[in-house]
């Protein structure tokens, strides 16, 4: 996720701000745990992150392994 969003240019609070407009409230805190695996990142949240990135949520798995 940390890959997809900085080769798209987002800071964690600009993508934090895009997936809460899309409709899953998320904060910078979530986001920078969930970067740093210390927050366990939900289905739902996978899916609005990538949305949020314009990628599929497979990509962002693809960068855990």
């Amino acid at each position: 996720m940390t890959r997809s969003r900085a080769a798209r240019g987002f800071a964690q609070r600009q993508l934090a701000e895009r997936v809460t407009a899309l409709g899953r409230p998320m904060t910078i805190t979530m986001l920078s745990r969930i970067e740093c695996r210390q927050r366990r990142c939900d289905v739902d949240d996978l899916v609005a992150i990538a949305a949020a990135l314009d990628v599929s949520p497979l990509t962002l798995l693809a960068e855990t392994s």
